[in-house]
């Protein structure tokens, strides 16, 4: 690809931004103003224009569907596959580095990741066995913290919680060594994980400082503290960063997202350029004039003004309401005073959270307006497909203690509340996983007889299990696990709607292996491993707005 043929369609500033060289970079983009087209564009041009090899080329995006539109959309430029380059979410090339590196890392080479329901279900486990109170250390509140305090780069050991915030600090401590002990790892731990092994291994850090001599981030306005520390860490005194933001735009600091690293990044890394992206694509003059008129009112940013070649568009209306009840009315009237001019598939209502959908569908319903809501539980988050997960899971780590706990008791197996608290007992006391403690119980012949056979059976069919699946493809794996389980016929039994649709995702599940295709930069991983780290970060994406 020719360099012209990069810069086409390019207006001066994006260009400027493109071909800039042999320092870091700040884009400023306003919104609207094709950031994402720069960073693609920089890319393609690095590649062919430049002659750097695609494996020295690092970019992170904050989503998993921006890392592969960004990805497939570089290919696309150059016209053949580029493969080696690292493109994905900081997670998802945390996750990568640690598969990579797990011994240096101090992980056990089939390490699971644990989500955000899981996660918060691991901290409630060690409420309860601590004896205290969840009214006075509510899990979700701790997770939270145990979250924020990975995002500082805090281990239990070095956090300085306010006075009172002691036991929260205990629970960190014993979180933590669950975790450990279950080959567990959440996503906060996997970004604290890859800057630690990073720091602390001067032989590994030089070799990624001097493979990524360009490291692009997207949405830097949004990174928090560990992740600006990683790219500071791997950018070094002799690397390339070419950060794109808008600081205008940073809306993520309840999650941990620091609204000044993009200030910082002119006083942290070496003799930073700064180029603006002000030309908006996406919006009227009205709504540029109203929004840099609210938006030059914030402290301490950094100056810009959105302008665009568009006409002035429609005036913005603004509809102060007495509650939530009239705002509702409100959109109402508005919809239907569009009746005949527009389609209710052209109308859409936005709202910041979910709780304020109910008075607005209430509304809806009455009036007799059909309407869909999008969103809500992600695939992956599906209760039937976590149940399916656990089990493949096993087949993996039979030290998994969430999915074992989980299997155990989906589909029911005559393993009761008692007979897993012997079992859990037993695993603290002698320091063994869930798996191994039931093992050891059924060769003791402590548990009655009921509760030996139904341990026994479990195990049994585990074990089982892992020996039918061995050198068989990945879509027979799964049908395999799921047979195996008796998920679908315990689901059949109940002879429900929302029983039939469980077994549909299931069996999309099933269909989703079928369609995997894996990445070419897991290689070091089994297609099982491979598949079950995508439905984790795919679950994980936007696991901080839980804890809203």
């Amino acid at each position: 690809m020719q360099a012209d043929q990069i810069l086409a369609q390019l207006n001066e500033q994006q260009r400027e931004a493109v071909t800039s060289s042999g320092c870091n970079v700040m884009v400023v983009a306003g919104a609207g103003s094709g950031k994402t087209r720069v960073l693609v564009h920089r890319i393609a041009w690095l590649i062919a224009v430049d002659q750097v090899p695609p494996q020295n080329v690092f970019a992170v995006t904050f989503t998993n569907k921006a890392a592969k539109e960004m990805s497939s959309r570089v290919s696309e430029m150059l016209g053949y596959e580029s493969k080696g380059m690292w493109i994905g979410t900081f997670h998802g090339i945390a996750h990568r580095f640690l598969r990579l590196h797990w011994s240096d890392a101090g992980l056990d080479q089939n390490f699971q990741i644990l989500d955000a329901d899981d996660q918060l279900r691991q901290i409630k486990k060690i409420i309860k066995e601590s004896s205290f109170d969840e009214s006075r250390y509510p899990p979700k509140e701790i997770t939270w913290f145990i979250n924020s305090q990975k995002d500082l780069g805090l281990r239990p050991d070095k956090s300085k919680g306010k006075r009172g915030y002691e036991h929260y600090l205990e629970i960190y401590a014993a979180y933590e060594k669950l975790c450990r002990q279950n080959n567990l790892v959440d996503f906060g731990e996997l970004l604290l994980r890859f800057f630690e092994t990073l720091k602390n291994n001067k032989t590994l850090l030089e070799h990624y400082q001097n493979r990524f001599e360009n490291i692009l981030v997207d949405e830097f306005q949004d990174t928090n503290e560990i992740q600006y520390q990683i790219i500071k860490l791997l950018t070094g005194s002799s690397g390339n960063a070419f950060i794109v933001g808008d600081d205008d735009q940073s809306i993520y600091r309840w999650r941990g997202a620091n609204p000044d690293s993009m200030p910082r990044f002119r006083n942290d890394f070496l003799d930073p350029r700064s180029i603006k992206l002000e030309q908006n694509y996406r919006s009227t003059k009205n709504i540029l004039n109203a929004a840099n008129s609210i938006i030059s009112n914030n402290n301490g940013r950094l100056e810009k003004n959105l302008w665009t070649d568009e006409g002035s568009g429609p005036l913005i209306k603004l509809h102060q309401n007495f509650d939530e009840y009239e705002e509702a009315s409100n959109i109402i009237e508005t919809i239907e005073s569009k009746s005949g001019k527009l389609r209710l598939s052209d109308i859409a209502v936005l709202y910041r959270s979910n709780a304020q959908s109910r008075v607005i569908e209430e509304a809806l319903i009455r009036k007799s307006i059909p309407y869909r809501v999008y969103g809500g539980f992600r695939f992956f988050d599906r209760a039937e497909v976590k149940d399916a997960l656990a089990y493949l899971r096993l087949t993996q780590n039979v030290a998994d203690d969430i999915a074992f706990e989980r299997a155990c008791s989906v589909p029911p197996k005559g393993i009761g509340a008692q007979t897993m608290d012997k079992v859990k007992n037993y695993a603290r006391d002698e320091g063994l996983c869930l798996f191994l403690a039931a093992d050891q119980l059924i060769q003791s012949k402590v548990l009655n007889n009921r509760a030996t056979n139904s341990l026994s059976a479990f195990l049994g069919s585990l074990n089982e299990t892992k020996k039918l699946i061995t050198e068989q493809p990945l879509e027979k794996q799964f049908e395999i696990v799921i047979e195996q389980s008796k998920l679908i016929p315990h689901l059949k039994e109940k002879k429900t709607e929302q029983s039939a649709t469980k077994i549909d995702n299931i069996m999309e599940l099933i269909n989703a292996a079928h369609g995997f295709r894996q990445p070419f930069d897991d290689d070091d991983l089994s297609p099982m491993q491979s598949f079950l780290a995508h439905a984790a970060l795919e679950s994980g994406e936007n696991q901080a707005s839980e804890w809203q």
